[in-house]
């Protein structure tokens, strides 16, 4: 269920970072970034939401797998995947990122480790 919950937050921000950079992402990271930044950022930030739609793929595969140690595999993979990329944009970009993106995914590995 928490994979689940990371998975959509990713969703979410691969479409903030592809195609409503200079909307939806003026209004969260306005404070980050001046608002004259957003559009020749505008890229840049649709390159990174490519990148996280790799990892919004990667957890769709690991539900998709029917073998339970691949998928469990997989599934451990893309969500410490997410994790770094979590703890890196918190260190830095803005603290922020690590309490939306990487404490999520901790909770959700732990979850699937324990689970």
């Amino acid at each position: 269920m928490l994979t689940c919950f990371v998975l959509i937050q990713h969703v979410y921000i691969v479409w903030l970072e592809m195609f409503a950079w200079e909307t939806v992402g003026k209004k969260i990271f306005g404070k980050s970034l001046s608002a004259e930044l957003f559009k020749p950022t505008k890229t840049l930030a649709a390159n990174q939401g490519l990148y996280n739609g790799f990892l919004v793929a990667g957890l769709v595969w690991s539900f998709l797998i029917q073998h339970e140690a691949w998928s469990f595999n997989v599934k451990v993979f893309f969500l410490s995947c997410v994790i770094v990329a979590g703890l890196y944009g918190g260190l830095t970009v803005s603290k922020r990122i690590f309490y939306v993106q990487a404490v999520p995914a901790i909770l959700a590995l732990l979850a699937c480790v324990l689970g």
